[in-house]
């Protein structure tokens, strides 16, 4: 199956970001548990122009993140795996599974309690990560498994951010809101007027930031749409949208993701951590990433394939699926995303956290064995029989 090469880049750049995001993640953890614990915390709640500095890392860069997403999963629905529907059919009904059983198992421990706000936390995948560990195993992995887990983990970010949207949005300011849709809408005229410099688009999308900051609605979504009213043309290589794809990939990879890992991963371990496993909350994160991601994902996805609706890939057998559904229970950086979102407290943000943390790694340890496992050796044309 042949790669395009801008997939070929998005798929390196993710790649190579998952394996230092676990380096920021145990770097941010040492720190936060060691003799510069104060200094750390202190780092990080740094108040610049009235906010923290973790505040901008989660509210500004990460929609540069979302950004680049919205890039990517245009990109798509418009060339990519998402454009034939039968092609698009089996991540689109895995990404499905995988966001529903989950958030319906982390229902079953806390439906009724306070803590059920978070049933968002363990919808989410990280590609970053997931990729990382698909990387581990090289040449073994054909092309069609690492386009199915993109297009899995593209469409599950998307759903993220609706659930973001509609089900984290506590007050809205209609004004703000306002401003964003119209400035939005004037860019998409712009698209439709063939303006292909990038300068205005980046300008309004600051501006339709701030207006959404304000607005209730949180600011990450502004980097989906803004993706979507940049225009895309025939998608060549002079295409605005290439060249911001292009140019944010390692940025994105190499910069904020590890900014965002080392700002959240900032937890002090008290003496209960362990003990706070136990709780409600914990229990649906974990079991909802390591069990409910893989069974809503083998499960939707045979049952689609099973009514016609989709058709396995060539060369995928579906204990490959089941490896790639268990890579899909790594939640990391959406899942502490949403965390940030669902609760105030300070003690469930964190408990949420270690759960988080927890349950991707069981996830990247069960998925790596069940792939390396089930995927044949790579044939060495190299030797001589």
């Amino acid at each position: 199956m042949r790669l395009t090469h801008l997939f070929r880049e998005f798929f390196d750049s993710e790649k190579a970001g998952g394996i230092i995001l676990v380096v920021a993640t145990v770097l941010s953890l040492l720190l936060a548990n060691s003799a510069f614990q104060a200094g750390y915390t202190r780092l990080w709640n740094y108040d610049l122009a009235g906010h923290s500095l973790v505040h901008w890392i989660n509210d500004g860069l990460m929609t540069i993140f979302f950004l680049l997403i919205g890039l990517e999963l245009e990109r798509e629905i418009y060339q990519g795996e998402l454009l034939d529907i039968k092609n698009a059919s089996l991540p689109l009904f895995g990404a499905l599974g995988g966001m529903l059983v989950p958030a319906g198992i982390f229902l079953l421990f806390n439906f009724g309690r306070p803590t059920q706000a978070g049933a968002g936390i363990p919808m989410a995948t990280d590609i970053a990560f997931a990729i990382g560990i698909l990387s581990l195993l090289g040449k073994r992995v054909p092309a069609s498994l690492k386009i199915f887990l993109t297009a899995l983990a593209v469409i599950d970010d998307l759903g993220a951010i609706i659930v973001i949207a509609v089900f984290y949005t506590t007050s809205l300011s209609f004004l703000n809101l306002g401003m964003a849709v119209g400035i939005l809408g004037v860019l998409g005229v712009l698209n439709r007027l063939k303006v292909h410099n990038l300068i205005p688009y980046l300008a309004g999308g600051v501006l339709a930031w701030y207006f959404m900051l304000h607005s209730g609605v949180h600011a990450a979504i502004t980097g989906v749409v803004l993706a979507f009213v940049i225009p895309f043309g025939e998608g060549g290589e002079k295409s605005p949208s290439y060249l911001l794809q292009h140019f944010l990939h390692k940025p994105v990879a190499f910069i904020i993701l590890p900014l965002f890992a080392l700002a959240n991963t900032c937890i002090a371990l008290g003496g209960d951590w362990i003990g706070n496993l136990g709780t409600c909350n914990s229990m649906g994160i974990l079991t909802g990433l390591v069990a409910g991601k893989p069974l809503g994902i083998i499960l939707f996805t045979s049952l689609a394939a099973w009514l016609g609706l989709a058709a396995l890939p060539e060369g995928l057998k579906w204990k490959h699926i089941l490896g790639a559904g268990l890579l899909g229970g790594i939640g990391f950086t959406m899942s502490i995303f949403i965390t940030l979102l669902a609760f105030d407290s300070n003690v469930l943000v964190n408990s949420s956290k270690i759960a988080i943390l927890i349950a991707s790694g069981m996830a990247a340890l069960v998925g790596y064995v069940t792939l390396k496992m089930t995927l044949p050796e790579p044939v060495d044309e190299t030797r001589q029989t």
